[in-house]
């Protein structure tokens, strides 16, 4: 057999690890959303403004993908199907992106990443409650699921809880340290800790509607235009209502508020979107979601850098017990889906492992 050649041992290697490469930039472009979105929300931008612009974006850059690469697929539009649409819209952006980024606004980027972590869980724990997960607690795949769901969320409520010192100052510095609106045992950090739990309610309830819809409808990119589309009009009449006596906040300047949209909606909205369906086709949702703490790391660290967020302990420890959480959860769906790979007689239907998309997030 012939030895390869260097080009040949390049190329092999670039295929194996394809996956890795394109998983590590879209965590790293995810973000960049939160980095770039903050900035903007300094800046005075209205996040209700932000989502409008964010979904029109992303429907403009949907829009073409989905009519030509799902041309001989997507089905007629119906009634029915147009109605979860707009439920699909309603709690994926008016509900989970509104209150996230107000969210994340009242907080900090970091503080938001992390929280973030906790959709899976939360999205089996409502699976739970409406009987659309099975619920067999002697299997150990099940068990797995519902650790997980426990450990993270008592993850997020210990980063809402406690704040603990701040990394890398002294106890003198701490001490001397004005109050300001991110300060975590504030009311405006509560407050902004509840919208960021209330946004990731609607997100998973998002992907708990998107799943039947897809037996619908079952063009993905297609339908995702239409959530964007849809969301980006009822975004506009939140907006139109909650920013009513400040009209020049629908004005965009040409720094970080004219960025974060269009970087939110192309990048996270669409780019982000097409590569994560092909990493998924060539993966599984497991090795996908695996990444997904990668955000949460290069989120802090990049807000420590260009946005100056200080650390406190409880966000770094509430951040470490969630993602021990989300890998306990997908360590039992990824369990759980092997089982069902090998029993085709299996009827009853799963909800697949999701990955969170405020950088998703959405839309």
């Amino acid at each position: 057999m012939a030895e390869l050649t260097f080009c040949q041992k390049v190329n092999a290697c670039c295929k194996f690890y394809k996956s890795y490469f394109l998983m590590f930039g879209i965590q790293l472009g995810s973000a960049g959303m939160f980095v770039i979105t903050m900035t903007a929300f300094n800046k005075g931008m209205s996040h209700y403004v932000f989502v409008v612009y964010r979904n029109t974006i992303a429907t403009i850059a949907l829009a073409p993908l989905a009519y030509f690469l799902e041309r001989n697929i997507r089905p007629k539009m119906t009634v029915r199907v147009f109605s979860e649409i707009m439920a699909l819209a309603f709690v994926e952006v008016t509900l989970g992106q509104c209150f996230s980024f107000l969210g994340m606004k009242l907080t900090s980027a970091s503080f938001a990443s992390a929280v973030m972590n906790s959709v899976p869980s939360i999205t089996f724990l409502l699976a739970l409650i409406f009987q659309l997960e099975g619920m067999k607690i002697k299997e150990i795949a099940c068990q797995g699921k519902v650790i997980g769901t426990m450990v993270s969320l008592g993850g997020a409520l210990l980063m809402v809880l406690y704040k603990g010192p701040v990394l890398g100052s002294s106890a003198a510095t701490q001490m001397h340290q004005p109050e300001n609106v991110n300060d975590p045992t504030g009311a405006h950090w509560l407050l902004g800790a509840l919208f960021l739990v209330i946004g990731c309610v609607g997100i998973s309830a998002f992907y708990i509607l998107q799943a039947t819809s897809l037996r619908k409808y079952p063009a993905n990119m297609s339908l995702a235009t239409w959530v964007c589309f849809v969301g980006a009009l009822q975004s506009t009449v939140v907006t139109i209502v909650m920013e009513r006596k400040h009209p020049e906040t629908w004005s965009l300047g040409l720094d970080s508020r004219l960025f974060a949209p269009v970087y939110a909606g192309i990048v996270t909205s669409s780019i982000q979107y097409y590569v994560q369906g092909y990493v998924i086709k060539a993966t599984g949702p497991v090795f996908v979601t695996a990444f997904t703490p990668l955000r949460m790391i290069a989120v802090t660290a990049l807000a420590c850098i260009f946005l100056k967020e200080k650390l406190h302990l409880g966000s770094i420890v509430g951040g470490l017990v969630v993602v021990i959480g989300l890998y306990l959860v997908v360590w039992g769906k990824s369990k759980e889906q092997r089982a069902m790979a090998s029993d085709e007689s299996q009827g009853q239907q799963q909800l697949p492992i999701i990955v969170p998309r405020i950088d998703v997030s959405s839309g």
